[in-house]
């Protein structure tokens, strides 16, 4: 009986040692979203002037070519795509989710698939499907470190690669939705679309003093695209971390109620191990004090 007392006082020991890791860890994902939160939201306003730039080059350029007609994208030569995933585990299906998602996805698209996975997990998921995996990235682990990812993701999916305005580059990555729920979304980044041209081109300034492009048209909007790619992968990659915090965090409350539950059962059954072994010890020395009295 004192084994079973022992064992239990050893089981609720490890309960309690558990639940305190898990704590922490809702802790730190609870903060997580926060700081990644408010990134995505801090770019919200950046993106914006970024876009009313391209808009007033994209207005100069109907201006010099007023007539010029809209024509149908060709298909892709190259289909350049970016899977946004996770290093570190405890985050249910969110790997499995937005791998399968991009898989389905590009299994529609025609062209030269070139697939870039930003997180181990993510990639062993994409190599289990079956998809050759061009290069993997490390999932940065605060905000600072997404502008690094971003500027090297950047570079080595367009390594060895010729400008082409058939190429196609292409996000994928888990996008928050409502509490802790979230869903697998797609970006197309390249090429350019002749109505998203056009709708940036149509929006009205803010101000009634219209702005005019200054210096040669062609490099500045070389340099608002860049801008343009560089915000649109560090959202995509603050929403993704996002989700994934939202997942692991769910994933903890789960864990922190299932093991107080636990705790429960095992403080009931260390309580009844423990009465049990009162009463024989009070049996045995009531058994030995009635046989003392029927000696004398």
């Amino acid at each position: 009986m004192s084994d079973t007392v022992a064992s239990m006082s050893r089981k609720i020991a490890s309960a309690r040692d558990l639940q305190s890791v898990v704590r922490t860890m809702k802790a730190l994902a609870a903060s997580n979203i926060g700081q990644y939160e408010k990134s995505a939201k801090a770019l919200g306003e950046y993106n914006r002037t970024v876009e009313l730039g391209l808009g007033a080059c994209f207005r100069s350029l109907l201006m010099a070519a007023p007539h010029r007609r809209p024509v149908a994208a060709p298909a892709a030569r190259v289909v350049r795509a970016i899977v946004l995933g996770s290093d570190q585990g405890l985050v249910g299906q969110f790997n499995d989710v937005v791998a399968a998602f991009a898989v389905s996805d590009l299994a529609t698209r025609s062209g030269d698939h070139r697939i870039w996975a930003v997180g181990e997990r993510v990639r062993a998921r994409l190599a289990d499907a079956g998809v050759a995996v061009a290069g993997a990235f490390a999932v940065p682990s605060s905000v600072q470190a997404i502008t690094p990812l971003v500027a090297n993701v950047l570079v080595q999916s367009a390594a060895g690669e010729k400008d082409s305005e058939t190429d196609e580059l292409r996000l994928y990555f888990n996008r928050p939705a409502s509490g802790a729920a979230y869903a697998p979304a797609s970006l197309r980044l390249l090429p350019l679309d002749d109505a998203w041209r056009r709708t940036l081109a149509d929006r009205d300034w803010p101000t009634k003093a219209l702005p005019d492009v200054v210096g040669v048209l062609s490099v500045t909007l070389r340099a608002l695209l860049r801008e343009y790619l560089f915000v649109s992968l560090f959202r995509a990659c603050a929403e993704s971390l996002v989700s994934e915090n939202a997942s692991r965090l769910a994933a903890m409350q789960r864990a922190d109620k299932n093991i107080d539950e636990l705790l429960v059962k095992l403080q009931r059954t260390f309580h009844r191990s423990r009465q049990s072994e009162i009463d024989a010890e009070l049996f045995d020395v009531i058994a030995g004090f009635e046989a003392l009295s029927t000696e004398q």
